[in-house]
């Protein structure tokens, strides 16, 4: 089988995504496997794959047939600027969240001394992309998952970052013992009826437990972690959530009743995606 032969094969086997889904990974995989970007697999279309890498490949187009993501297949994934190592206990980083991550360091650059929490740092992807940018800022990332910390203590030690990492459960914070000037989440916010909208990918293949939320309380970590910043955000601190794309006018409805400013912010799909407030004088 030639590279073309291949390209060719892929983009008409794999409908279970879409045209441009089944381009972006078939890169991944021409990159990873072949060692080849796109240009030089124009140049090599003819050129035959070897027998070591075709079987390479075969495995690969099994787990994918799967709906097993590409990102966990190689165990790798790409977020503003960084390489992560991603497995099946943490989210695999999505681009609206590199938007969330650029807002942040837009709004704080220049900023000395910062005192910045993630809550439910998955991957450690906010946190790592923050340090970076942020070099002099303290980062301390928790989730409740001590799988998922295992992941971003890797990831942090492969970027070299230096963040506090802690196992805790947000629900059952009260108080945090010490402030913040930057509080971000990006928590659970995928309510279970919209279950039916997601890929087989997701669903069958990435934590629910990072997902999903019950329909009756939506907001749930939301309204817990506005609560805690109430408490331990400094003056003029600023709190920022990733948000369910459905649910930005009840966000923003919670956030004026606990005393908030706020400002809602589209994702480059034009959705409803993030917020940025801080505690009205």
């Amino acid at each position: 089988m030639t590279i073309g032969d291949f390209k060719q094969s892929f983009i008409g086997s794999f409908t279970n995504y879409d045209v441009s889904e089944r381009v972006s990974i078939l890169q991944i995989i021409l990159e990873e496997t072949l060692g080849m970007n796109h240009v030089a697999s124009v140049i090599h279309h003819d050129d035959e794959i070897s027998q070591e890498k075709l079987l390479e490949l075969k495995a690969i187009t099994q787990q994918l047939a799967r709906n097993v993501p590409i990102q966990y297949i190689y165990q790798k994934a790409h977020f503003f600027g960084l390489d992560l190592y991603v497995d099946q206990r943490v989210l695999i980083p999505r681009q609206e969240t590199e938007e969330l991550v650029d807002w942040i360091i837009s709004t704080h650059w220049g900023r000395e001394n910062l005192h910045i929490l993630d809550i439910g740092t998955g991957s450690g992807a906010i946190a790592i992309a923050l340090k970076k940018h942020l070099p002099k800022a303290k980062v301390v990332a928790m989730d409740i998952s001590e799988g998922a910390l295992e992941v971003a203590r890797t990831n942090a030690k492969r970027n070299r970052a230096v963040i506090e990492f802690v196992q805790q459960d947000i629900l059952q914070v009260e108080d945090l013992g010490v402030c913040f000037d930057l509080i971000v989440s990006n928590p659970p916010y995928v309510r279970e009826q919209e279950k039916r909208e997601m890929h087989p990918n997701v669903l069958a293949h990435e934590p629910s437990l990072a997902l999903f939320v019950p329909d009756d309380t939506p907001l749930l970590f939301y309204e817990k972690i506005a609560d805690i910043a109430t408490r331990n955000l400094t003056s003029g601190g600023k709190l920022f959530f990733e948000i369910n794309q459905y649910l930005g006018r009840e966000m923003l409805q919670m956030l004026k009743g606990k005393g908030f400013q706020y400002l809602l912010k589209k994702d480059l799909n034009e959705n409803d995606r993030m917020i940025m407030s801080q505690l009205a004088n």
